[in-house]
């Protein structure tokens, strides 16, 4: 602090953009009056790697359409960066948008992610995933001091049980599949059973809906111990446009081989035998004019599926096919070895076949999904076991993690 004669200068050195340390001074009536001055001063100065794009007085509405535009340059799917934007639109930025970066603070993101949790502990999840990563954006470009996210309470899932289908739901759905549409009444051209097959496979390989009708031809090989698939692609659909083939899954881990039981590997060679040489890059449950089987109309005529089973109203979709065919697994091989033949690998077991990953394919599951779901003379005793806690988790871990999230 210098006086100079009725008036006083504040003075320091400050590290600028360029990294060069400066001299930055104020001047003011009092000593106090000219360190207030100063420190006004080096707020409004661009501190060093921020470039002044970003800081705690810049509303989150700024932050949103910075991280927006970052999120179209990311090596994500269009489907995940859909969803991101979605949730942004309709639940963030109500909450938020009136608020500086600064304002927004550990106890606001608290209250906010309590809310939505009581609502949906699913979308609480998802907005809790978004919100982390928007402000660490935001920490990134020295806007904030720490990510406010970081501090809020762990999000509790609620207790309820996932189910999965009894093995009489499973004969029941195979019986009013294979009876649709058949008899003397039915009107019109009789179903080709493309439903029907895609609903073993599912039941036979446990792959999500989208998996199964990606499947190609030149996704099939036959082993000395059976068929394998590899899963590379999954069917989505995104808004203002007709469902397609996406050339990977939904995960890193999603991209695996898979050993598949007979009953559902007959299905797919009597399908591939059907289709010419020149198509074995097209889908092997494929629409009349060789396009993708669109979710939608799985959906539609599974429903009906349903109700011929008379199993309406207890939300059975394809995907509980998915859940059962973890059971299985779980039950009679492992939890870990289920978690790999859903695609929800761990990096342990990354990293312990990191050489040689696709070379090895264990036909374990591939054993008691046979077993357990073959149509003729199926063994009841894995799924008429009751459910532990761990296996519970698993259950509930396929219902947040395929359902509804968005990849991260």
């Amino acid at each position: 602090m210098t006086d100079l004669g009725g008036r006083y200068r504040a003075l320091t050195r400050y590290r600028d953009v360029d990294g060069r340390l400066r001299k930055v001074t104020a001047v003011a009536a009092s000593p106090r009056a000219a360190q207030a001055r100063l420190k006004a001063r080096l707020v409004e100065r661009p501190g060093f790697g921020s470039g002044g794009v970003l800081g705690a007085g810049s509303g989150f509405s700024e932050l949103c359409e910075l991280w927006l535009a970052d999120l179209e340059l990311r090596d994500i799917s269009e489907g995940t960066k859909a969803n991101y934007r979605d949730d942004l639109r309709l639940h963030v930025r109500p909450a938020f948008d009136a608020y500086t970066l600064g304002e927004v603070t550990t106890g606001r993101v608290e209250w906010f992610l309590k809310t939505q949790a009581a609502i949906s502990y699913s979308r609480a999840k998802h907005l809790r995933t978004l919100l982390s990563q928007m402000f660490g954006f935001a920490l990134r470009h020295d806007a904030i001091r720490r990510n406010p996210v970081e501090g809020t309470s762990p999000l509790v899932r609620p207790k309820h049980q996932v189910r999965a289908l009894t093995l009489e739901q499973v004969q029941a759905l195979r019986a009013a599949a294979a009876a649709w549409r058949s008899g003397p009444d039915v009107k019109g051209p009789r179903p080709d059973g493309k439903v029907r097959d895609i609903c073993e496979v599912l039941l036979g390989t446990s792959l999500r809906p989208g998996e199964v009708l990606a499947l190609r031809p030149c996704d099939v090989t036959e082993a000395p111990s059976g068929m394998v698939i590899h899963v590379r692609g999954t069917v989505i659909r995104q808004a203002g446009v007709a469902d397609f083939r996406q050339d990977h899954p939904k995960t890193h881990a999603s991209n695996r081989r898979l050993a598949v039981p007979e009953f559902a590997a007959e299905v797919l060679r009597r399908r591939i035998v059907a289709m010419g040489p020149d198509q074995r890059e097209m889908t092997i449950f494929h629409n009349r004019h060789g396009g993708v089987i669109t979710l939608h109309n799985l959906r539609r005529t599974f429903r009906e599926f349903v109700t011929d089973a008379g199993l309406d109203g207890m939300g059975i979709t394809p995907r509980w096919y998915r859940r059962t065919g973890a059971t299985v697994i779980a039950r009679g091989v492992g939890l870990d070895a289920a978690a790999a033949f859903l695609g929800h690998t761990s990096t342990a077991v990354t990293e312990g076949h990191y050489v040689a990953v696709d070379e090895t394919v264990d036909t374990a599951p591939a054993r008691v999904l046979e077993l357990t779901l073959r149509p003729g003379e199926p063994d009841p005793r894995l799924l008429a076991a009751g459910a532990d806690a761990e296996e519970e988790d698993l259950l509930a871990r396929i219902v947040d993690g395929d359902e509804t999230a968005p990849a991260p």
